[in-house]
């Protein structure tokens, strides 16, 4: 797969609608053109001492950032047409199913691959999380759980497996 964009989103609580950042990188011709990230304001809007203890995001990181939908208009235009890839799409494709149902958006039924799903069939054994599979795929991996180097270690494992 040559042309794709791979996306990952941190949540800040419970709620699969409640995500408070997102990364995005966007591969084009095996190659990455574009990055994007930002946080967001989630919604319902509060944190869970877990989820902030995965990622470190808190309440004070995302009081002022913009909401799902002015985030996702800087989004669409750059993934218009491309399939997304994510390391675990069942817990990325429902959030962004979750957050759209939110909002009253319109769900545009996005072509979703999972690297994770993939990185099974390539290496039956062992663990499939994505700083394991990145180290096996050649990626120096170091801000696990930043939603940007999630996305990035997820494009770099999709060029090599998918």
């Amino acid at each position: 797969m040559q042309d794709f964009a791979a996306i990952d989103f941190e949540t800040a609580n419970n709620e699969r609608s409640s995500v408070c950042s997102v990364g995005i990188v966007i591969v084009r011709g095996g190659k990455i053109v574009d990055k994007f990230y930002s946080l967001i304001k989630p919604e319902p809007d509060y944190y869970n001492y877990w989820c902030s203890k995965v990622h470190g995001l808190c309440a004070s990181d995302t009081d002022n950032a913009p909401i799902f939908p002015e985030v996702w208009n800087q989004i669409e235009p750059r993934i218009a047409g491309l399939p997304l890839i994510a390391h675990n799409k069942a817990f990325d494709e429902s959030c962004l199913k979750a957050v759209f149902r939110v909002y009253q958006m319109e769900y545009p039924d996005y072509e979703f691959y999972c690297t994770c799903m993939a990185s099974r069939r390539v290496w039956p054994k062992g663990h499939h999380n994505l700083n394991v599979i990145a180290a096996r795929c050649g990626y120096d991996f170091t801000k696990h759980h930043h939603a940007l180097a999630d996305a990035e270690a997820c494009a770099a494992i999709a060029l090599q497996i998918l």
